[in-house]
């Protein structure tokens, strides 16, 4: 029926013949062997990487080890010094400052050896200028300026992060 159907769409007889494989498999048994081979293959595979066949125990029972810690902040007296001027006119920053610490044990370490943080700030900012406190990139090189200070001088102490809670340039 196919065979006449097309001969009469080109305008003539066609003559279909089957022609022989050479092989094993036929086309057919070859999808009905391979697809639920590749079928289990890739859902195992997937049930592995999500963690149901328990390929990541190991990583369950890790995550609660590393849990976040509970984030501490110590502020800083407040700090007035006079700006590196050139001219006649003399400038003053004011500024306070929270240093972020790991854990309330690490306050009771910055509380030693706080005379030694604020002899560092003051002695840095001390020679600042008023253009070196311009526009954000200033005040980012600030933080990271403090920051390096803060930890020279706490030495087994971490200092995560310098915020800034006031600052006045006059």
């Amino acid at each position: 029926m196919v065979d006449s159907a097309v001969g009469d769409a080109v305008g003539g007889d066609v003559e279909v013949q089957a022609v022989p494989r050479k092989g094993g498999m036929s086309g057919k048994k070859l999808v009905m062997i391979l697809l639920p081979v590749l079928l289990l293959v890739g859902g195992g595979a997937g049930a592995y990487f999500s963690g149901v066949l328990g390929g990541d125990e190991a990583k369950h029972e890790e995550a609660p080890a590393d849990a976040p810690k509970a984030t501490v902040y110590y502020e800083l007296p407040e700090m007035l010094v006079n700006l590196n001027s050139s001219g006649r006119k003399t400038n003053f920053l004011k500024l306070t400052v929270s240093l972020e610490l790991d854990n309330q044990e690490a306050v009771a370490e910055i509380q030693k050896v706080l005379p030694r943080v604020v002899d560092a700030f003051q002695v840095y900012l001390r020679e600042l200028r008023i253009d070196d406190l311009r526009g954000s990139a200033g005040l980012q090189r600030l933080r990271e300026e403090l920051l390096v200070r803060v930890n020279a001088a706490a030495a087994p102490v971490q200092v995560r992060d310098v915020l800034f809670k006031e600052m006045l340039v006059q």
